[in-house]
């Protein structure tokens, strides 16, 4: 049944209904002859005869009534895709794969529960990754549009700030330098560095505030490709580093990090939605890149509230 059209069918849909060739033919605009051709093609090619030629019309045989299952599969599957698209083109559902770079995971849940809580149909597709694979993302367009801090340079984008991305450095709360005031980078050159693996944008920024001072790398011998595995770190003592504000407001609250006083820090630097130039958005998608700059700085914790949650009693160096 290769050659099966719609056409057929609907011919195969009219005679069952109304019994007749001629009738059928009158409904479907054809003549007889074109319609009883589409009949007899089907036949040829089943194999079998697919109406009786009955007292009172044409009645469906075994092999018709098969057809006729068929029929009614295919109309409810193009109904339903009608309703789909009807879905989609309203931007009540439809799916959105968003990527993350990993230090914005910590609030892009947030984010996406708050777009969800008026786009309930919506699936999301969340990829969390580092700047680097999240980039490659984009540029195979294997995700619809990410949420990073540097926009890449190396490829058509369009890129919306939607809030401010701070980034300071952390400390435990025992560290000598926790708790004092005006700190220079070369006072700070001489303390072991944890920093974030290569091709990672936190990394990228730490070197350029660090760039011309002779810095020390921690004597744990590693780069850290994850937020959680330095922030442990630091915590035990193991060494210093720059991290985004909001990756440590929960360690910063609880006492379990501190910042530290540095000249020029906070960097100020910001977040932004991003996506090929070339990539056309769903209406979900759509929906959600506009919620994401409307509504994104909110799910944001300020620096100042930060500031505040990490507050030590201050001293003079």
């Amino acid at each position: 049944m290769r050659n099966l059209s719609l056409k057929q069918l609907q011919a195969v849909a009219a005679v069952a209904r109304l019994g007749t060739m001629t009738r059928a033919a009158q409904e479907l605009n054809v003549t007889s002859a074109a319609l009883y051709a589409r009949i007899r093609q089907l036949e040829d090619e089943a194999g079998l005869l697919l109406f009786d030629r009955t007292p009172t019309g044409l009645k469906p045989t075994d092999a018709g009534r098969e057809m006729l299952w068929a029929i009614n599969s295919i109309n409810t599957v193009l109904e339903t895709c009608t309703e789909r698209l009807r879905t989609l083109k309203g931007a009540g559902g439809g799916r959105v794969a968003l990527g993350v770079v990993s230090t914005a995971k910590y609030f892009a849940p947030a984010v996406i529960a708050g777009f969800m809580g008026s786009h309930p149909q919506v699936e999301i597709n969340l990829t969390v990754g580092n700047r680097t694979g999240t980039v490659d993302a984009l540029r195979n367009y294997e995700i619809d549009f990410a949420i990073m801090g540097r926009p890449p340079r190396d490829f058509a984008i369009e890129a919306e700030r939607f809030g401010p991305h701070p980034l300071v450095l952390i400390a435990a709360p025992d560290h000598p330098l926790a708790g004092k005031t005006g700190l220079t980078r070369e006072d700070i050159a001489d303390q072991s560095f944890l920093v974030r693996e290569e091709g990672s944008g936190t990394r990228a920024v730490f070197e350029e505030f660090m760039n011309g001072v002779m810095i020390r790398r921690a004597r744990l011998g590693i780069d850290a490709g994850s937020n959680e595995t330095l922030k442990q770190a630091v915590m035990a003592g193991l060494g210093i580093a720059l991290l985004s504000s909001h990756t440590v407001s929960a360690e910063l609250a609880s006492g379990r990090l501190v910042l530290l006083d540095v000249q020029g820090l906070p960097i100020r630097r910001d977040w932004y939605v991003v996506r090929r130039a070339d990539k056309v958005l769903g209406p979900a998608s759509d929906s959600f890149w506009h919620y994401l700059v409307q509504e994104g700085e909110g799910f944001l914790p300020g620096i100042d509230e930060i500031i505040r949650q990490a507050s030590p009693e201050q001293v003079e160096p």
